[in-house]
């Protein structure tokens, strides 16, 4: 069975116990991290002192979509990992760009979720929200072209930014009008695993 380490209140961690039930992988969960701290035994599995970790058959991993990737590869089969590059990689690209949304959001996030009212900074929020609609204009324009970010398909593609869209439309900020990413987000809330692991509060 696979086991995960880290909270569900974290974005990487949401990924992966999506990602996991999308596969029908059996696993486990151990909270880690934040509130619940990291002991010896799991700074000697990852070092890092970063969530999420996995094992698998022995097979210690972290780094999220990594670990995305290796769950792909061993568990998915062509229909999440195809055996065509170019296929692949059309998908693939859309996992290391979420990074880039990611520090977009950060700013909004951590004031208006991880800070009393009386820390925030207006103007940090501000900021983030500008440049996070910037990218989600990126992201309408390619869903304009493809019905999900993996191609034809729901894929591995999907996983990493349909974590972050759903922060992103449940922060209090200004959105702009994006059709298509509104309904690739409406698409993604009828999945189980997604309401289940994702669609949680954010704290």
């Amino acid at each position: 069975m696979l086991t995960l380490w880290g909270r569900l209140n974290s974005h990487n961690v949401k990924k992966v116990a999506w990602f996991a039930e999308e596969l029908g992988i059996p696993y486990v969960r151990h909270d880690v991290g934040g509130q619940f701290g990291m002991s010896e035994a799991y700074l000697a599995l990852n070092p890092n002192a970063l969530i999420p970790t996995i094992e698998d058959d022995g097979f210690v991993l972290w780094e999220s979509n990594a670990i995305l990737r290796y769950l792909a590869a061993r568990h998915g089969g062509e229909r999440w990992w195809p055996e065509d590059p170019v296929q692949r990689a059309r998908a693939d690209r859309w996992t290391d760009w979420q990074f880039e949304f990611a520090d977009a959001q950060r700013g909004a996030f951590l004031n208006l979720v991880r800070r009393p009212l009386a820390e925030r900074d207006p103007a940090v929020i501000a900021a983030s929200a500008a440049a996070c609609a910037a990218k989600m204009q990126i992201l309408d324009h390619a869903l304009a072209q493809t019905p999900w970010l993996s191609g034809t398909a729901f894929g591995m593609g999907d996983i990493p930014m349909g974590t972050y869209a759903h922060s992103w439309f449940t922060l209090d900020i200004a959105r702009p009008s994006v059709p298509h990413v509104e309904a690739w987000y409406a698409r993604l809330t009828e999945r189980s695993g997604y309401a289940a692991q994702v669609m949680i509060p954010l704290t």
